[in-house]
């Protein structure tokens, strides 16, 4: 069952007559694409809820009252400063056509919404104040302002002054309402002043006056507004950003004046929703920060980037970065979950647990439609592929017709062409050739990896060739490992070191280019490839044994040594990050956890080791399943916890090792006859198998099994000052991931320990 049919499940059990969900928001200015984060998420829940027989409405209410407090960067500071304070559904529109500024920029944000398959009613604020029924509310808050101030002091420890009123009327002299300002109530007026210096962003005129709160002469301040339209519209289940959800935040302010004054119960906000980024970026729709939601939604067809937010669940950061693979691999995980929805409809589920994630793969496909599904299997051009036959100017349709065997259907023509547009549109703005590198270094290619590479060109220039027969044939001749020729080959034609199949790229591309590609890099032999860290040949630190190279190819460690630090028990801080993180896998699963990648490739490690990965765990699997089954970490040392947060967090395991106890050269190698090791927390050493994987220095092994556990003589503690890290990379974990986790762990150790770091990068083959 997925995230949002167990919240359904949940509120369906407290028997409501009506499950009112909504979602608010500001219309400032162009609103960003973080915004369609809540717009989903309740959508979502709605839908659920109607799919189990629940009573719903939905409804999405836009806070036009508010007042203009921020300047759009998009707009001329001249023409709008003026502006500044005035309610926005009281301010021009940018444009003919829309009765305000609010209404401008909300429509352009229902157009998107609506693209997307979510269809709340609208309520705009103004209109809803207009009519009086929020009248009654907002007189018994104002009678009740002394609660509200006490409620101030005892939640947030702000004191208000006595004669602080949470009310802003809209001045009968200027017409701004942002630099209004009561000082009192008696119960049917409100006296006011339009204070010239309140706020930083705007002036008032400085008029003192009455006015009757009432109808739309002014609002609610905002801690008081939202759970006030909460009430006036009968709303049982909003959620929001986890900026809102904090103790002390909005949301946890809105239940104490929901119960102490108004009567009723906040709505069930599910434990509010993570952040929707682009590129780790939150959004801000007054500062013209990240990018619009027009403008994102623009990018994906409707139903996949609706998939990238159903799939995600509601405690998971979603941080959505255009450039490179990312949008190539998110058609790749619709298309693959799109093959259990053809196995729904067939139905062909497998049985038990595999059962069980299809059936909730097929789900995430029917929440994620915008238009109707097909009701029966049609074939889904890859649009990996799509992009490079677009770049290598190929017959689109024929080589799909060719790969399916038969003409393509009505349906699947229309996917294609509407494929083919994005994949322009990729082409043109977001492919890998578009990204900006951070670093650079020397990819060079061997005398072996040429030689292979020569014997394939030479192949592949005969006729009727077949290409996956050629470069197995010319590994075979050239005498050259498979990973090293890979490497090669993929290098030459893409410039990385690692692609798709390559007899998929072969055909892909065409017979007749990759001739040409080969053929140029015949001529050019060396080339840039962009890494974060340089590849270290540092054998008196670290280095990986040749036997072992040779049975493992893929392999890339990731290695750091750090000096001067000063490691703690514990860090309020440190612990904080980790907290939030726990928090943010509240719907993690072991099946969730079983289709990591990551995990899947030490797992045919540990398979190759001869190890049950049952019963012994990779690191990163083990911390994510204590958090999956509810048992908490345990708290090491400030050096062990922040590294650990890393492991969890990019699945990628890290040691981390007192570089004072150990004897250098260290190297990665299988061990000798007779080899054992202590490990932390046993009193009797472990025999070393032939076949196992292990760090050795030259007084003998300091962990087991990869990534499994460490040697008691050289753990980390309190007293260690300097330490050298290792970073476990192999199978389909890339150098890119160890980069990663390798940057990410030493930061996060000299945030909470200090210290310098001596060494840092990636070792890959040993000399």
């Amino acid at each position: 069952m997925i995230w949002v049919d167990r919240e359904a499940k949940r509120l369906k059990q407290r028997n409501l007559p009506l499950e009112w969900v909504d979602d608010m928001k500001t219309p400032s200015g162009r609103i960003h694409v973080g915004s369609l984060r809540g717009v989903i998420v309740h959508d979502l829940v709605y839908k659920a809820l109607k799919d189990i027989g629940v009573n719903a409405k939905i409804s999405y209410v836009f806070n036009d009252m508010d007042q203009m407090d921020g300047m759009p960067s998009y707009l001329d500071k001249n023409k709008w400063e003026k502006y500044m304070g005035f309610p926005l559904y009281k301010i021009p529109s940018p444009a003919p056509g829309f009765k305000s500024f609010a209404e401008y920029y909300a429509k352009e944000f229902i157009d998107v919404f609506n693209s997307i398959n979510c269809h709340p009613q609208i309520i705009w604020s103004s209109k809803l104040h207009q009519s009086g029924k929020m009248n009654e509310v907002i007189k018994l808050i104002l009678d009740k302002t002394d609660i509200v101030r006490d409620i101030f002091k005892r939640v947030i420890k702000k004191e208000k002054p006595a004669n602080w009123y949470p009310y802003n009327p809209i001045c009968k002299k200027c017409g701004k309402i942002g630099t209004t300002n009561v000082y009192k109530w008696d119960g049917k007026y409100v006296y006011y002043r339009c204070e010239k210096k309140m706020v930083e962003w705007a002036a008032g005129c400085g008029y003192d006056g009455k006015i009757e709160p009432i109808n739309e002469n002014g609002k609610l301040v905002w801690r008081l507004d939202w759970p006030a339209h909460w009430k006036v519209i009968g709303i049982t289940v909003e959620s929001s950003g986890k900026d809102h959800m904090s103790s002390g935040g909005s949301y946890d302010m809105a239940d104490h004046f929901c119960r102490e004054i108004l009567g009723t119960q906040a709505p069930d906000a599910m434990g509010g929703y993570e952040w929707f980024t682009i590129g780790g970026r939150k959004m801000s729709s007054s500062k013209g920060i990240g990018s619009s939601a027009k403008e994102v939604s623009e990018i994906l067809p409707p139903d996949v980037f609706r998939f990238m937010q159903v799939r995600t669940p509601i405690k998971t950061h979603l941080d959505f970065d255009p450039y490179g693979d990312t949008i190539p691999n998110l058609f790749d995980d619709y298309d693959k979950l799109m093959e259990s929805y053809f196995l729904k409809i067939e139905n062909n589920l497998p049985i038990g647990k595999a059962g069980e994630v299809a059936s909730d793969f097929a789900r995430i496909i029917e929440l994620s439609a915008v238009s109707p599904l097909p009701l029966k299997r049609i074939f889904l051009p890859r649009f990996r592929t799509i992009v490079n036959l677009i770049k290598t100017k190929r017959d689109i349709e024929s080589f799909f017709v060719n790969q399916k065997g038969s003409e393509l259907t009505i349906v699947e023509k229309s996917l294609l062409e509407e494929r083919i547009k994005y994949a322009k549109l990729f082409i043109e703005k977001y492919s890998v050739e578009k990204t900006i590198p951070q670093a650079e270094s020397t990819f060079t290619l061997s005398p072996e990896q040429k030689n292979f590479l020569k014997i394939l060109l030479t192949k592949l220039k005969i006729k009727n060739v077949d290409p996956q027969v050629a470069i197995f044939e010319s590994i075979k001749e050239a005498k050259i490992q498979p990973r090293l020729a890979f490497s090669a080959f993929y290098f030459s034609l893409t410039g990385k070191q690692y692609g798709p199949k390559a007899g998929d790229l072969i055909n892909t591309l065409g017979i007749t280019k990759v001739v040409e590609l080969l053929s140029i890099d015949e001529k050019e032999n060396e080339e840039k490839v962009t890494h974060l860290f340089p590849t270290l040949n540092n054998p008196e630190i670290f280095s990986i044994n040749k036997s072992f190279v040779e049975k493992y190819p893929s392999v890339n460690i990731g290695i750091a040594v750090i000096k001067n630090i000063k490691i703690k028990k514990s860090d309020p801080k440190l612990k904080e990050e980790i907290d939030n993180f726990i928090l943010s896998q509240k719907d993690l699963t072991n099946e969730i956890i079983s289709s990591y990648p990551e995990l899947l490739a030490y797992r045919k490690l540990y398979k190759e080791m001869g190890l049950d990965w049952h019963s012994k765990r990779p690191s990163p699997e083990a911390l994510l399943r204590r958090i999956a089954l509810g048992k908490g970490l345990y708290e090491i040392n400030t050096c062990v916890d922040a590294y650990n947060l890393i492991v969890m967090k990019n699945r990628v395991s890290i040691g981390a090792f007192d570089y004072d106890k150990l004897k250098f050269p260290t190297v990665l190698r299988f061990p000798k006859d007779g080899e054992e090791i202590l490990l932390l927390g046993d009193n009797e050493p472990t025999k070393y198998k032939p076949t196992d994987v292990a760090y050795f220095d030259q007084v003998g092994g300091y962990n087991i099994y990869f990534n499994y556990r460490d040697a008691q003589r050289t753990a980390v503690t309190e007293d260690t000052k300097d330490i050298i890290l290792n970073i476990d990379g192999i199978y389909d974990i890339s150098r890119s991931q160890v980069e990663r986790s390798l940057k990410e762990s030493i930061e996060i150790i000299t945030k909470y320990c200090g210290g310098k770091v001596e060494l840092a990068g990636i070792v890959s083959v040993s000399k």
